[in-house]
């Protein structure tokens, strides 16, 4: 079967035509219109704004992903509509819904509304090289993006635990901080792990906060301190481009010390064997890494989504919706309720 989605939950107009069969699944065509030029001047994304945008760019997006997929016949070559319902932005979501009701209406197709977070998920089976889809559940999933940090227990499709999650700000939220502090600019996080490459992470010792604590959770708000305190302290000179390395590689190792500390304590805890990486944060190379290395010495199968697939996305959404169809075939929602602070 072939599944549209649809993603506009924050500052990305995305559309994709997924091709399921079974466990597998092929993307056929994958467009992403993104806005990190129009927001960068505000150092982050503007609801309203977003959702102009999204309004003026989806009947473009929907026209291309049609043409790059070679479907000519809407109704007869797509069988389901997926459109992220929340958690996001209220206005952005409505885009994105409205627009996908409108076509389920026309064309009297199913319409499966998908939570963002599930999709970040998912994205892990539009993985090629990796082998997951045999993976025996209980999964356990580490989430890292600008508005989640979450550890979540992957039950079954479609059945999800959050064990861990951030009890104030998200890691992306932290790493677009730092880099505004250092006047990297917008999106903080590729900017931040670039610089870092450059720098020594043990120049400046930060506080990975609750890195020591039993349980699963984290928190970012203390770090994001440090770095402005950090800065302060250096005073109001301008700092050269090794001084900004080094407090970004400290910042970055200070960052990911918690994480991959808090999931393969989880790891160990819930007896996973398989470990899945997902958001906007997993496109961070060290993080990659390291939790390669860390699951290779637990002996833990381990993926993380090709890059294309790393940020917000259509093709996430409808792989997430694919499985979810799979499982609820009687039940494929006629109408979808948006919730933009929708969780598991």
């Amino acid at each position: 079967m072939r599944i549209l989605g649809i993603e506009t939950s924050c500052d990305d107009t995305a559309m994709a035509v997924l091709e399921g069969k079974g466990e597998k699944v092929k993307v056929i065509s994958n467009i992403v219109s993104s806005q990190i030029k129009l927001h960068a001047k505000y150092g982050g994304v503007v609801p309203s704004l977003a959702a102009r945008e999204h309004t003026k760019n989806i009947g473009k997006v929907f026209s291309l992903v049609l043409k790059e997929a070679g479907i000519k016949n809407f109704k007869k070559e797509i069988d389901a509509i997926a459109v992220t319902r929340g958690p996001g932005l209220g206005p952005a979501l409505l885009v994105g819904v409205s627009f996908a009701k409108t076509l389920s209406w026309i064309f009297k197709k199913p319409l499966i509304g998908v939570n963002h977070l599930e999709g970040h998920i998912y994205s892990n089976w539009l993985n090629p090289k990796l082998e997951i889809r045999n993976s025996k559940f209980p999964i356990l999933n580490l989430i890292v993006s600008g508005g989640h940090t979450e550890l979540v227990l992957m039950k079954d499709h479609g059945k999800y635990e959050v064990i861990g999650e951030t009890l104030d700000d998200a890691v992306g939220e932290a790493f677009d901080k730092a880099a505004r502090l250092l006047g990297l600019g917008y999106p903080g996080g590729p900017a931040i792990s670039k610089i870092a490459e450059k720098g020594n992470h043990e120049h400046y010792p930060l506080p990975s906060p609750m890195v020591h604590s039993k349980d699963l959770n984290f928190s970012y708000s203390g770090l994001k301190t440090a770095v402005l305190y950090l800065l302060r302290d250096l005073g109001k000179r301008k700092l050269d481009e090794q001084t900004k390395a080094d407090i970004a590689a400290s910042f970055q190792k200070a960052a990911l010390d918690v994480l991959i500390k808090k999931t393969m304590k989880a790891a160990e805890k819930y007896k996973v064997k398989t470990l899945l990486l997902s958001g906007g944060v997993s496109a961070n190379k060290m993080l990659r890494e390291r939790l390669q290395k860390e699951s290779a010495e637990l002996g833990i199968n381990y993926s993380c989504p090709p890059m294309e697939y790393t940020t917000d996305n259509a093709a996430m959404i409808a792989v997430a919706g694919y499985f979810s169809y799979l499982k609820n075939k009687k039940t494929a929602l006629k109408a979808v309720a948006m919730d933009a602070n929708l969780g598991f």
